[in-house]
């Protein structure tokens, strides 16, 4: 495994990083313990030492703590997790969450902490209002937290303001091949690493969709130049190609992957053990500027299948619609229509179609890429339930409840 170094304290963190949201389950809020423990003790195995949970994923922090505590990993991991500020009301908030998230994780200290999804400076504002700066720092020097941090979800305009309005350890971006001017950026990446912090990477194949789920005249450009480097890492599949690309840039501390099976965990790991920074040519950068035309042009709702939007309050499966609206034009309309039924449980007695959504904007309120879902789930019923399309699914629904 690669390591790279945080500049802020020295830490040797393997350069993928496992996340743990993505975690296999049997249903929202209940990862899978079994597979849980199988995919730590084989990230571990495969020199990995860095776990990311977070309050906010259902389920999680206490799988990541009963796993570690059952393969008896504690000493040889380092934990991330993050504090849940949007629920933090008053300054005594945040030692109730944070002693609720040792006591899941089965630990004294976190190692790496963040703030959760920070989308602007008047966030933190408000939670230095409330004492969080001071508070972090009580942490640090108590040893019960190693170093403070926060994950980003805003504009690239507010992100200096944030890096500006405390002194923080690391940050953890949003950056993809298909993302160098969005969210932090590029820009975002430099200006961090220039102030001596570790970054880490989120959504490097933007869930999935940079790997598995790239439109075919994407795929056909990586597959043609699959094997043609000489030296160096050899990207082979879409989600090597995606994974070189992040660790390409020095600035790049670690890099998290959501891997949910072991297979996954040992193709990423043995990629990483050789993608170092400059891994890749001026050709093979030419390459991936083919795939971004070609993703670009079928790429219409910016979803990650992050489920933050879900459980919609009428059923809608959200991600569901839009993985299905997004196939239809990378690949074919009647896939796209394959999948929306799939997702939509066309055949069940309450099928949760794009045209229950009543415009409540819970959802939009939640996400993370700032998408209008309530106007995007329009234009999936305009793209599988025109007309009276729609209006026979609606019946045929009435009919079999």
């Amino acid at each position: 495994m690669q390591y790279r170094v945080n500049p802020r304290n020295g830490d040797r963190i393997s350069a993928l990083g496992l996340g743990c949201m993505r975690f296999p389950g049997a249903a929202l809020g209940r990862p899978d313990a079994r597979a849980a423990r199988g995919l730590i003790a084989r990230a571990v195995e495969r020199g990995i030492n860095y776990l990311d949970t977070a309050y906010l994923y259902p389920g999680n922090e206490a799988a990541v703590g009963a796993a570690l505590e059952d393969l008896g990993l504690r000493g040889s991991v380092l934990i991330a997790t993050k504090m849940p500020h949007a629920s933090v009301k008053r300054p005594e908030d945040l030692d109730r969450y944070f002693d609720e998230q040792l006591e899941r994780l089965r630990t004294d200290h976190i190692d790496y902490y963040l703030m959760h999804n920070i989308t602007s400076p008047a966030q933190w504002e408000r939670l230095q209002e409330l004492g969080a700066g001071e508070w972090l720092a009580r942490q640090k020097a108590a040893g019960r937290l190693r170093q403070a941090g926060f994950s980003y979800h805003g504009s690239a305009g507010d992100f200096a303001r944030v890096l500006d309005a405390y002194d923080w350890d690391f940050c953890q971006i949003q950056y993809n091949y298909a993302g160098e001017r969005y969210q932090a950026g590029t820009a975002g990446l430099e200006e961090a690493a220039a102030r001596g912090m570790a970054v880490f990477v989120m959504e490097p194949l933007l869930g999935g969709r940079l790997a598995d789920k790239l439109p075919d005249r994407a795929r056909r450009i990586f597959a043609e130049a699959a094997g043609a480097r000489t030296a160096g890492p050899a990207p082979v599949s879409p989600a090597d190609w995606g994974l070189a690309w992040v660790w390409d840039h020095p600035e790049v501390t670690m890099l998290l992957s959501g891997m949910s099976a072991p297979e996954q965990i040992d193709q990423n790991a043995a990629l990483a053990d050789r993608a170092l920074p400059g891994c890749l040519t001026d050709g093979q950068h030419a390459v991936i500027a083919r795939v971004v035309d070609e993703f670009n042009r079928a790429n219409r709702v910016s979803c990650t299948g992050c489920n933050y939007c879900m459980p919609c309050p009428h059923g809608v499966n959200i991600p569901g619609c839009f993985a299905a609206y997004n196939a239809s034009f990378a690949h074919s309309w009647f896939t796209g229509l394959s999948q929306y039924f799939t997702a939509s449980a066309v055949r069940t007695s309450f099928p949760k179609l794009a045209s229950n959504c009543v415009r409540c904007g819970a959802c939009a309120r939640k996400c993370p890429q700032h998408i209008d879902i309530p106007a995007r789930l329009g234009g999936v019923c305009r793209r599988f339930q025109p007309g009276p399309v729609g209006a026979a699914l609606k019946l045929w629904a009435r009919r079999h409840r």
